[in-house]
């Protein structure tokens, strides 16, 4: 299917890369993005994401650049740049912004603008509008219009990739919201929700993913009472799971680029508007407070067997904020590392997924390989990434001192039916 617009992708990280590829495949797309490595890596061929295979990249048509003058030649401009948090957890929508600034100092009569980018309702029309309009002195809804098609990327997922996701997409307007949809059926297979409003999109999109935080912060609460009463929390769900209609959450660290931080953006909104959430923000405290609780445990349990707590060396595997990529956004792991390195333990963090420099540039943490292991006491599986896994339990007593000691498989992924008798298990 031809969609008859010449499109631009603003953002070319998890979201914005993807899709870049996917339309390059119908015709010439302009990828622009204000890192030059970036640039420079991606005309390589060079994703360090991982987020799509070698067959994306093949019989594509696509600039890659950090020429902002190139965006003209697009009508059709998707804005997938990150929305994060600040420090108060408040919405930093600066990036979004400033690269409506820039797609807005190019538009031309006639163009479209799309943000893809995760915003709280009425974002686009009451702040991302007026800056296009001011940038090119232009009108949206005379000289150029907008529509809001909010991202479903799930990093590390190969199953549900950008084309295979059912896409929400809105308009300014009707006439905006058909062509958008025409754009987007032309590569998503799984077809598209036309969405009443640009509002209604941002509101399913910001939901979706509270709607997660919730129920993830039910099973981390369930597994802090189940801890207390001695019995497993995935034994508890397992049986729950029983009922068909149960739903099939499990308790672990909440971070990343999404789930942990679109709540803050609709917490925001309702503040703004006079209402006070209270299950939305409860959910966060306890998700936030999931690597204390887990520090907490390690201390417990290298205390009942004897270790001197000061004298102890803790090997965490993973620093990534999921299992299989490399993404260290909001990453919780570090606040099970940083609670226990204030008790005087020695946290040595192993990931060979997450690139170096950048664990100690975000956390200052410096990244042990392999080899340089010391043998620990405590090792914390906090990250399922395969690569672990595979190793199984010989792997993981390979790294023990005198292979025993504790471990604690924070996503219950090892078989505990394998477990060696010289190693003490906790799961979350």
């Amino acid at each position: 299917m031809t969609h008859g617009r010449k499109v631009s992708i603003i953002g070319l990280g998890y979201v914005g890369l993807p899709a870049a590829l996917a339309f390059a495949k119908l015709g010439a797309v302009v990828g622009f993005d204000i890192n030059s490595q970036r640039i420079k890596e991606l005309n390589q061929g060079i994703d360090h994401t991982h987020e799509v295979g070698s067959e994306a990249w093949q019989a594509v048509d696509i600039l890659f650049t950090e020429d902002a003058t190139q965006l003209k030649r697009a009508d059709f401009h998707i804005i997938a740049v990150p929305t994060p948090v600040d420090a108060d957890n408040h919405p930093d929508l600066l990036p979004v912004l400033k690269a409506s600034k820039t797609v807005g100092s190019q538009l031309k009569v006639g163009d479209i603008v799309v943000y893809e980018s995760t915003v709280y309702p009425g974002a686009t029309e009451e702040t991302c509008i007026p800056v296009l309009e001011r940038e090119s002195g232009l009108k949206c809804g005379r000289d150029f219009s907008v529509g809001y098609s909010p991202e479903r990327i799930n990093p590390g997922d190969k199953v549900h990739t950008f084309t295979a996701i059912k896409k929400v997409v809105s308009g300014y307007d009707a006439e905006t919201l058909e062509i958008v949809a025409r754009v987007y059926e032309s590569v998503i297979v799984a077809g598209v929700h036309r969405a009443p409003s640009i509002k209604i999109a941002e509101a399913a999109k910001v939901i979706e993913n509270t709607q997660r935080d919730i129920n993830i912060a039910l099973m981390n609460e369930l597994a802090m009472i189940f801890n207390r009463m001695g019995i497993d929390t995935h034994d508890v769900l397992a049986a729950a799971a029983s009922k068909w209609n149960f739903l099939p959450f499990t308790p672990g660290l909440v971070g990343g680029h999404c789930i942990g931080v679109d709540p803050y953006y609709l917490v925001h909104k309702a503040t703004l508007l006079g209402h006070q959430p209270a299950v939305i923000p409860a959910g966060r405290v306890v998700n936030d407070g999931m690597g204390e609780f887990i520090a907490e445990r390690v201390l417990e349990h290298l205390g009942r067997l004897g270790f001197l707590v000061p004298s102890s060396v803790v090997t965490i595997l993973g620093l990534a904020f999921k299992e299989n990529v490399s993404d260290l956004r909001n990453t919780r792991v570090m606040d099970i590392a940083r609670a226990l390195e204030k008790q005087g333990v020695m946290v040595q963090v192993h990931d060979p997924l997450v690139d170096s420099d950048e664990a100690l540039h975000e956390y200052g943490i410096n990244l042990c390989s392999e080899a340089a292991l010391k043998p620990a006491h405590c090792v914390v599986l906090a990250v399922a990434h395969a690569e672990f896994l595979a190793g199984g339990w010989e792997w993981i007593q390979s790294i023990l001192e005198k292979r025993s000691g504790v471990v604690i498989d924070v996503k219950g992924c090892l078989p505990r039916e394998l477990k060696p008798e010289a190693v003490y298990l906790w799961r979350l």
